[in-house]
This record gives C-alpha cells, sequence and structure tokens, in this order.
C-alpha cells in the first residue's frame, strides 16, 4: 500500500527527532513471539522541540508514545496502514505552547493531534466561566499538557511483554493533588495497546475527576462509507445540531468543507466481565480501529463526529469516559464525577485494537454483536433530559 499524505508527513516530523540509542528507555530483546524494540528521543526545532517520544516496534505494529504529552499515543502503524489523524496543529506541539487558559477556555485546542490524548482529570469537559466570565475550568482539563516523570521501560523476555510506565501528577496548592501513573503494554507479535492507567488521591481530604479518552480516527480508515459499530444500550444527540442527523449517526460521509461537528452520547452494553467494546471501520471492512475497555470505571460513551475538509481536521473520535463532557458544574450536578478518598486509587483500561484485514474486522463485529444481544438499543431523536444542558 502506497503512503498515504497524512503517512509522509508523520515521517516527515519523525525525521526532526533526535534519537537517543544510549538512552536505558532505548532496548531491543528477542522472545518467542519475536522483537521488541524502543527508540527514545526528542524533538528538535519549531512547536514540537523539546517534546519526549517514545517508538515501540513490535513487529506487528509501530507505536509513537509522546510522554511529554500526557503519555498520550501520537499515532500507530501497521500492515502500512497508519491509524492516527491529520489535525490542523500539525504537532505535536510542546505543551509550554499551548496556552490552556487562554480566556475563551479553548486553548487547548491549539496543542490537539494524537490518536489516543487523555482528557482531565479535575475537569474533561466543556470550558466553564464563572458569574463574572472567569474561566474556572478550560476545556478538557489539564492532564494531556503535563508531562510524565520517573519514565521507566519494563519488559519479560519469555512473554514478550513490554511496558513504558510514566507518572503523571496534577496538582495545585490548595486544591487537588492527583496522581496517574500510566503503563502502555504491548506484545512482541502483536498490534493491540493496552492502556493501564491508576489514579490516585494523594491528597488529604477527598476530591472529585473526570477523565475521558479521547480516541481519534482519520484517514486511513476514515472515508465515505466508514461505519461505527457499537453495542449500544441508550443514545441521544448532543443538541438540536446533532439531532439532524439522528437516523445517520454511525455513518460517514467524505470530507466537506464547513461541516460543523455532531456529538452522540451512549451507554454501552457490556460483557460478564463489565468489558465492551466499539469499533470504526472502513468502507469495505477491510479495515478498522477497535476499542475495548472497562464500563465499570468508564460508564459514559461519546461519539465526535468531524467529517469536516481534510485541511480542517477530518477525523472521528471515540470516547470512553468518567462522564458526558458537559460544563463540570452540569455533570455534578448528575452525579457525573469520580469521588476518590484520601490515597484511594481507581483503575481504568483501554485497549487500541488495529485491524488490518477483512478477517480481523468481521471477527472483531462479531465479538460487539454478541455483546450487543438481541434487545434492541433506546435511541433518542432529541436531546436526552440530564445528558445534556436545555434537553
Amino acid at each position: 500500500m502506497a503512503k498515504t499524505k497524512t503517512d509522509r508527513s508523520l515521517h516527515e516530523r519523525l525525521d526532526s527527532v533526535s534519537w537517543d540509542e544510549k538512552s536505558p528507555l532505548s532496548v531491543s530483546f528477542e522472545s518467542p513471539r519475536g522483537q521488541v524494540r524502543t527508540q527514545h528521543g526528542r524533538f528538535v526545532g519549531g512547536r514540537a522541540d523539546g517534546v519526549e517520544i517514545v517508538r515501540i516496534d513490535t513487529g506487528a505494529a509501530v507505536i509513537c508514545v509522546l510522554p511529554s504529552r500526557g503519555m498520550g499515543i501520537w499515532s500507530i502503524e501497521s500492515e502500512s496502514t497508519h491509524f492516527g489523524w491529520r489535525s490542523p496543529v500539525q504537532g505535536p506541539v510542546h505543551p509550554a505552547l499551548v496556552p490552556i487558559y487562554d480566556p475563551s477556555g479553548l486553548g487547548w485546542l491549539e496543542g490537539f493531534d494524537e490518536l489516543l490524548v487523555r482528557c482531565g482529570l479535575e475537569s474533561n469537559g466543556a470550558p466553564e466561566h464563572d458569574e463574572t466570565g472567569q474561566l474556572k475550568f478550560p476545556l478538557h482539563g489539564r492532564i494531556a499538557n503535563l508531562p510524565a516523570d520517573g519514565l521507566a521501560i519494563e519488559y519479560d523476555e519469555a512473554s514478550g511483554r513490554l511496558e513504558l510506565i510514566g507518572d503523571l501528577r496534577e496538582s495545585r496548592l490548595f486544591f487537588s493533588n492527583f496522581r496517574l501513573q500510566s503503563r502502555v503494554r504491548v506484545h512482541a507479535g502483536s498490534p493491540t495497546v493496552e492502556i493501564l492507567d491508576d489514579v490516585t488521591n494523594e491528597g488529604a481530604t477527598p476530591a472529585t475527576m473526570q477523565l475521558l479518552y479521547h480516541v481519534n480516527i482519520g484517514s486511513d480508515i476514515l472515508e465515505k462509507g466508514a461505519r461505527v459499530v457499537m453495542p449500544i444500550q441508550e443514545l441521544a444527540p448532543k443538541d438540536k445540531l446533532s439531532a439532524s442527523e439522528i437516523d445517520a449517526w454511525d455513518d460517514v460521509d467524505g470530507p466537506q468543507a464547513g461541516y460543523s461537528e455532531r456529538v452522540y452520547f451512549a451507554k454501552l452494553r457490556s460483557d460478564e466481565t463489565n468489558l465492551t467494546t466499539v469499533m470504526l471501520q472502513n468502507a469495505d471492512a477491510s479495515q478498522a480501529l477497535a476499542v475495548t475497555y472497562g464500563t465499570k470505571t468508564l460508564p459514559r460513551f461519546i461519539v465526535w463526529k468531524n467529517t469536516a475538509d481534510r485541511a480542517d481536521g477530518y477525523v472521528m473520535g471515540l470516547e470512553p469516559a468518567t462522564n458526558y463532557p458537559n460544563e463540570r458544574s452540569f455533570e455534578a450536578s448528575h452525579d457525573r464525577v469520580v469521588e476518590l478518598q484520601p490515597e484511594q486509587t481507581v483503575c481504568f483500561r483501554v485497549n487500541l485494537h488495529p485491524l488490518t484485514d477483512p478477517e480481523s474486522v468481521a471477527e472483531m463485529a462479531q465479538r460487539i454483536q454478541k455483546i450487543a444481544g438481541e434487545e434492541p438499543p433506546i435511541v433518542h431523536k432529541v436531546p436526552r433530559p440530564g445528558w445534556s444542558p436545555g434537553a
């Protein structure tokens, strides 16, 4: 498969990385399942200058992790297929250049570029201002623009397992004090990426948090005729504009100049182990990205449909979350925040499955159908009261 424009852009940006083969994060080992190799480096020049990157090659996929940007997954490449999106931001952008506390509350968008980016921890939704117009909570929170400390790699040659580990701390004197320990786990010969995140309240008083995994998919998978497949229990449009396409919420058009985002809120069915799976497949169901996660700690799900022109960010978001990404005060009023006692930890698990052949896509679709069962889903034609402000 020839490289797309997106692929060339990715490789051109990787050319500006200074790799450190002597770094303890640059390792290589053999296992019965094959070789795993990592490279550690930093971008040089432009808005990416100084951004740390760890490139992990399992033999079945190449995963680029950005420790400087909240341990986000920048991209995955498997079997010549690119999993990620072409953001107009053209990152990665160093967090120091992202104006999180821009008065509009939208400064976060100036660094938005990853395949997987975390939103949280104090808040994860729309920006919120107080009665005087002062920003209280910026869009999607701070965690994606905080650097990881204590980076380490652990691996087991017998099983072929490798984990990249980093600690993120979102804290402010007199306010919250959260620690997120993230493990990005892979196995030799497998394209699957496992994200194991543990969030701890390290303050002396109870605190509330939110977390959302913003998984963003563009070309090669997103195209006219692509489709979202998921085991819906209940689904509703966020607003009137989204409601106007409710009968085609899971269908994808080609890029459209001037298209405004549509957003759909959902609760999904899960299996006996509280796991569920969603998938975005391409038009002929020959390639897809699936996301498996635990509904016990991530009980809500969001579909972000942004089929704008390619120059403006042609992308679809699949988003497991603790809550819906409304203003924090609205979510708190509906008990959609996670309360943590001092030293209490809550665990979040999300797996990314790059699928590059019709057989694996069909197998994943069957898994989703089994979870969905025979009971028809509840699909609301208008915003659901209690899910969206003003509904």
